[in-house]
């Protein structure tokens, strides 16, 4: 992995609070090794039992949570038919390690050490499967009306639409189609940090409702229901309900009398091929290099 010619923050903090004294020193003592962005460091291991045991222990405890303890998706992509589709497995390592930008899916480099990153990768070829190849179901065109009549006024797409829930622009490669349906149909998954449900309730009895971008001792921002910003200060208002105790989301649940099982595929359909721009390392078609 390239290492960084930058101090850390806290050598920074440190420098400028001496006077800036220390940041030259700081910076000179840096080493100045590093290797090219595209250099991808080589698997030192061969796939013993005891290595795949603890690719797949590394997995569950790190990965599982997002995409299923058997690797077949949850709130993530199912990762079984990866290889299948073209990976490799430097371009599967590289992706773990950087992580995928505008996902939730972070750079395993900050939980996942580079050993452990190689064992996962061999593990989760054991599990290869060859993808099905059942036609997907639903029109995307006519899901995209439906998004934009039904969704668009609280989520963003491309840049279109609202901010109250989260940008979706890339829940093609974020979501399994299983998942995002059952959110729609209500049942809650684990809310996305910055869209956690609050609710404010004044000294006049007026409650005020919306999403918590940061709260702290004293006061709590929140963004209501008409997409604006407030910052209110706990002793000026009644109640602020803590996530603990406020958990439905503002999102509302489409039964089958608001959304119907055909919109619901063609909805699904469009949000699958929301995939925004590719990156170095994620194609439009899924194929790691």
């Amino acid at each position: 992995m390239a290492s960084s010619n930058v101090c850390s923050p806290r050598t920074v903090r440190l420098a400028l609070a001496l006077g800036g004294g220390l940041l030259l020193l700081a910076a000179r003592a840096v080493p100045l090794v590093a290797q090219t962005p595209t250099e991808t460091p080589k698997n030192p291991y061969t796939p013993t039992p005891q290595v795949i045991q603890e690719g797949m222990a590394a997995f569950r405890a790190n990965c599982a949570y997002c995409h299923g303890m058997d690797a077949r998706g949850m709130r993530a992509p199912d990762l079984t038919g990866v290889f299948a589709r073209g990976a490799s497995e430097d371009g599967l390592f590289r992706l773990v390690r950087r992580g995928i930008p505008g996902t939730e899916m972070p750079p395993a480099n900050v939980f996942l050490q580079e050993p452990d990153t190689w064992k996962v990768v061999m593990y989760l070829r054991t599990l290869a499967v060859t993808p099905p190849t059942e036609t997907p179901r639903g029109n995307a065109e006519n899901g995209e009306r439906v998004f934009r009549a039904r969704c668009a006024t609280c989520h963003k797409v491309s840049g279109r639409g609202g901010v109250l829930g989260p940008d979706l622009s890339r829940i093609g490669i974020s979501r399994t189609r299983a998942s995002l349906a059952r959110q729609i149909r209500g049942g809650n998954e684990e809310i996305k940090p910055g869209y956690q449900p609050v609710t404010i309730t004044t000294h006049e009895g007026r409650t005020i409702r919306g999403t918590r971008k940061n709260e702290d001792m004293m006061s709590v921002q929140i963004m209501d229901t008409a997409e604006r910003l407030q910052g209110v200060v706990k002793s000026d208002v009644r109640t602020v309900s803590a996530i603990a105790d406020d958990k439905k989301s503002l999102m509302p649940a489409y039964g089958v009398d608001q959304l119907n099982e055909s919109d619901l595929d063609d909805l699904l359909r469009y949000l699958g091929t929301l995939k925004s721009a590719p990156t170095a390392a994620v194609t439009a078609t899924g194929v790691i290099p």
